[in-house]
């Protein structure tokens, strides 16, 4: 069993590549020349060069393969060149989706994200069939990633491919190179940079058990559903005070209305055009905290065996690694 993942050089995608080698999959990964390569290179994968705006090396790198995982996506908070990113999350899966079907390939996992799921105004989970309210499709990442999975779903229709869509919570734990949003509030709080927060809540999952959920997707998915992939429902504040009982340090916050945060991020928006360096606050990440980010994984559990272990275990191998890795100083 040959496989594809894209991504392998990130976060989640590393951890899908990890697990799909213990499952005994043969693993070929798609990665840009310019990649930090250190979550794949001690690891015995085949490496296709290419991008996802190449289609020539799409096209090579699914030919002979049995499976492939989309994981890969431009992941930011903040772009100053939005084309980019639609560029990559959306054409380039369609490219890469449309080259695996003519290449015969029998199985495709597209890795969405809960940002393409609705939210419910009472702060319960939500779930696969949530609706989708437009006015809180925020931001240009969680905006391609709505579109890319619109347009996979109608792909997958209409030439009937044997596809699943998996949609991530909140990935958390070991080998967060670049690091993510996520990780580096952890780093932030590791180190004292942290001292305010925001009303707002996270599902937040192991990576390695979100990984495990691609395998158990891939061996057990109907082709057209869309899975959950989750954890625990958690506060910003209760994450924070969690990483302090793990580190023994318990630190002072204070609140800050999210009225209050909008300017400030706009100012570091700003600021981030002048110094080319991502904010750590941006308008759409706090017009997103407005709502609590409340997931299900309910259906996964009962369709895939998906399983999660308790968000306390995936933020305490996250502090370890980061801190093996030299991140706090």
């Amino acid at each position: 069993m040959k496989s594809l993942v894209t991504g392998a050089t990130g976060f989640l995608g590393s951890a899908v590549m990890r697990c799909l080698l213990a499952a005994g999959h043969e693993v070929r990964v798609l990665v840009r020349p310019e990649s930090d390569r250190r979550n794949v290179q001690n690891f015995t994968v085949e490496t296709i060069e290419g991008d996802l705006r190449d289609t020539a090396s799409l096209k090579r790198a699914v030919q002979g393969c049995d499976s492939v995982f989309h994981v890969a996506a431009d992941y930011r908070l903040w772009v100053p060149d939005p084309g980019t990113m639609s560029d990559i999350n959306v054409q380039g899966t369609r490219a890469l989706i449309i080259a695996a079907h003519e290449a015969g390939v029998e199985r495709i996992v597209y890795t969405s994200s809960v940002a393409t799921l609705g939210f419910n105004t009472d702060a319960t989970p939500a779930t696969e069939d949530t609706p989708v309210d437009p006015s809180f499709i925020h931001g240009h990442y969680k905006r391609t990633k709505y579109q890319a999975e619109q347009m996979v779903r109608q792909l997958a229709s209409d030439h009937q491919l044997s596809l699943i869509i998996v949609n991530p919570s909140t990935p958390i734990g070991p080998y967060d190179v670049r690091p993510t949003p996520t990780g580096r509030i952890v780093i932030d709080t590791l180190t004292g940079r942290m001292p305010a927060y925001v009303d707002t809540g996270l599902n937040l999952a192991h990576v390695d058990d979100i990984a495990q959920g691609h395998l158990l997707a891939y061996q057990r998915g109907k082709p057209g559903e869309r899975y959950i992939l989750g954890g625990d429902n958690m506060t910003l504040l209760q994450i924070l005070q969690t990483i302090d009982d793990i580190t023994g340090i318990r630190r002072t916050r204070i609140n800050i209305p999210i009225s209050v945060m909008l300017p400030i991020a706009w100012v570091m928006e700003k600021c981030a055009l002048i110094t080319h360096a991502e904010p750590r606050a941006t308008l759409d990440s706090i017009r997103m905290a407005q709502k609590m980010m409340f997931f299900s994984s309910t259906k996964a559990e009962r369709e895939l065996g998906y399983r999660h272990r308790p968000a306390t275990d995936a933020l305490r191998d996250a502090v370890a690694w980061f801190r093996e890795n030299g991140y706090c100083r």
